[in-house]
């Protein structure tokens, strides 16, 4: 099998094809022309179209794994036109490519909802949640709702709002939804995601669903060191 990743040479992308590789996938990552050099060691890039059908589905082979991260760099709610523009054209091409090519396995990156914020950044994504269900494809939808990280730590301010919400029966649910998970956290769960395919239908993978395998896989390594 091996494993397609578009949006790698962004955020999440430039570190799973690090940690792919490192474990023995064949990882090919699809770019604009001109990104090539952008993608780390040990990965195949290849530039296509990526708001393309027909691009995708040539870059891949029956039963491949695809990863789609590309997006809209740092979302806010500013940046609408942008989802709409670029987050949903490429999303729902990539998913026609990969049904069209025969892959196995379609993971994707959505967002936590509702929520009282990123109205129209949640809604490309359940766009492109609805598209990924009416393809067929066998998929896992992971939920996230801000990935803490390099660059990315302003919301850490917010833990102890968190903790409070949490707290409160009238809040609980919410906090937990739209709860903060780590760079690492992600990664993990992203990788599980990719060497645990799913079989049919869409497994989604929340908040909660996130930090869980992020626990096990922490204590497998504690294990083995």
């Amino acid at each position: 099998m091996r494993v397609i990743v578009t949006g790698g040479t962004g955020y999440l992308g430039r570190p799973l094809i690090r940690r792919l590789t490192q474990r023995g996938h064949r990882v090919r990552a699809l770019v604009r022309a001109g990104s090539e050099g952008k993608v780390p060691a040990g990965a195949e890039a290849v530039a296509v179209d990526l708001f393309s059908e027909a691009g995708y589905q040539s870059a891949l082979d029956r039963g491949d794994t695809v990863v789609h991260l590309l997006g809209t760099p740092r979302p806010a709610p500013w940046k609408s036109r942008q989802f709409r523009s670029v987050d949903l054209p490429a999303a729902t091409a990539a998913i026609a490519g990969a049904a069209a090519g025969g892959a196995g396995h379609f993971v994707y990156v959505s967002v936590a909802h509702p929520a009282p914020v990123m109205k129209s950044y949640i809604a490309v994504r359940l766009s492109c949640e609805d598209a990924l269900r009416a393809s067929g494809l066998a998929a896992t939808v992971l939920r996230p709702w801000y990935v803490l990280g390099p660059g990315h730590w302003w919301p850490s301010v917010l833990i102890p709002a968190y903790r409070l919400m949490e707290a409160v029966p009238a809040t609980r649910d919410q906090a937990l939804r739209l709860g903060l998970v780590s760079h690492d956290e992600m990664l993990d769960a992203l990788e599980w995601s990719v060497e645990n395919p799913n079989k049919n239908g869409s497994r989604v993978l929340d908040v909660a669903g996130i930090r869980g395998i992020a626990a096990e896989r922490q204590a497998v390594r504690l294990s083995q060191e």
